[in-house]
């Protein structure tokens, strides 16, 4: 009798991470269901296998016919949440809403429907400044923002279903993804949406401080694979960072851009430096990114279109973007 392949849910499949983990899942041939609520994600980025993949346009923090999905699935990837700092700042309890409610309410889901497994996409930024580097999953937990803890929040779900309702569960900490199709929202947010539409733009890339901090900056298809890896993985342990292990200094980033630099005014709530403590991914997983700087640089570049509808950011603007930034984490 042949095999039938699985049927995994990605929430957020609309967005960044999750567009290019469908892509894959496709690849591999499984049945893939889609619910995202496109408040951030696009639909255009699943449109080429739009008729290979059942979509839900659906906000999961709402219990709704969304739930009726449960009851085919395997595996849950859940990737869905509210990003960036300046707006969880300014509005936390949505943030939590999305990101908290959101996840219990999957979470709930997948013990009533005897879902096999969740993938759960956390954020290293709930490492806040770290004493270690390399950072090990181990590190002081010390969110600095509500996104930051909204994140840690549901991750502590997640161990925590596993813990009382034995689902079997993984939490993979990602650190500073980038790539193409990261989000042109008209938040004041992601690093590299900001710098491609300036470069677009012929502005020049407005680098925070002295531009010498460095982020351990993870291609995404590096981590679509160490996701994609989860579904055979035994869940031993339960989180995983998830990085290079191989940080890069902003002022690096904007030499490979070739763009002219302007300096704005270091953040309070940022550390000098990201970088992943890799050894668990590696030893468990399997895994380690193959995609170096230079080469993720060369395709989002490939790709710079994608940002031309995304906001210009100048200094001024994000002087009055990031003034709760200040206010608050000062």
């Amino acid at each position: 009798m042949k095999k039938k392949n699985k049927n995994i849910l990605v929430t957020g499949g609309a967005g960044f991470i999750g567009s290019h983990l469908v892509e894959l899942l496709l690849k591999k041939k499984y049945n893939i269901f889609v619910i995202d609520n496109l408040s951030t994600g696009r639909k255009e980025n699943i449109s080429k296998f739009a008729n290979k993949i059942k979509f839900l346009n659906a906000d999961i923090s709402v219990i709704g016919t969304w739930t009726k999905v449960m009851k085919k699935i395997d595996i849950v990837y859940h990737l869905a949440a509210l990003a960036d700092i300046v707006p969880s700042i300014r509005n936390p309890n949505k943030y939590f809403k999305a990101n908290v409610i959101g996840t219990q309410n999957i979470l709930d889901q997948c013990i009533k429907n005897n879902v096999k497994k969740v993938i759960y996409t956390a954020s290293s930024s709930c490492y806040g400044i770290p004493n270690n580097y390399p950072t090990t999953e181990s590190e002081i937990i010390n969110p600095k923002y509500p996104y930051a803890l909204t994140k840690k929040i549901g991750e502590d779900l997640l161990l925590h279903y596993n813990k009382i309702f034995k689902l079997k569960a993984v939490s993979l900490r990602l650190f500073n993804v980038y790539g193409t199709k990261s989000r042109t929202s008209g938040t004041y947010g992601a690093m590299f949406g900001v710098f491609l539409k300036q470069k677009l733009s012929n502005s020049p890339l407005t680098i925070v401080g002295n531009g010498r901090q460095k982020r351990d900056f993870t291609y995404v298809t590096d981590v679509v694979n160490a996701l994609f890896k989860c579904i055979k993985y035994n869940c031993k342990k339960k989180i995983i960072n998830i990085g290079t292990g191989d940080p890069v200094s902003i002022n690096k980033i904007a030499d490979l851009l070739k763009s002219k630099k302007i300096y704005i005014p270091k953040r309070p709530g940022e550390p000098e430096i990201t970088q992943a403590s890799v050894n668990l991914a590696r030893k468990e997983l399997k895994w380690k990114a193959k995609i170096k700087i230079e080469s993720g640089i060369h395709l989002i570049l490939k790709d710079i279109n994608y940002w031309k509808k995304a906001p210009l950011w100048t200094p001024n603007k994000i002087k009055i973007a990031t003034k709760d930034w200040f206010k608050y984490l000062s």
